[in-house]
């Protein structure tokens, strides 16, 4: 096997475009990106305003695409957005009743397409793809 083609440069291949058809199919079953759903999840535990600051930080994601998701979020009706009273810099964001109501059918979907993905794999090949996953990203945090 050549440098180019080693075994290590396949798994990264392959964990890159596993991630993106992963993405890709859990939108297309749920309606909903993966982003938007671990925002509204977000939401949801607090049960409460939070901050777009504080939900930004929270999911790691970077100024122009939080804005993006709340404001898409917010046309469809599953959270409301205001300023701060005491300081109208800070855009505070709450889940609707009816985004209380969406959060509950996108876990359950996410169930069933997590299920369906794994189907063919038994618990001890899970439980040892999760070990494995999590050394994977280990090393990746030390980098």
């Amino acid at each position: 096997m050549t440098e180019e083609h080693s075994v290590e440069s396949i798994i990264l291949y392959r964990l890159h475009f596993l991630s993106k058809e992963i993405n890709s199919k859990f939108s297309e079953c749920t309606g909903i990106s993966q982003s938007r759903l671990e925002l509204l999840h977000q939401l949801y535990q607090i049960e409460g305003e939070l901050s777009q600051q504080e939900l930004q930080q929270e999911l790691k994601i970077d100024n122009a695409a939080i804005t993006r998701h709340v404001k898409q979020l917010e046309a469809d009706g599953m959270i409301t957005r205001r300023k701060k009273a005491s300081d109208n810099r800070v855009t505070l964001v709450q889940l609707t009743d009816y985004g209380r109501q969406k959060i509950s059918s996108f876990q359950e979907e996410k169930k069933r397409f997590v299920a369906s993905m794994l189907k063919e794999i038994n618990e001890e090949e899970k439980n040892l793809l999760l070990d494995l996953l999590g050394r994977i990203h280990h090393c990746i945090k030390d980098l």
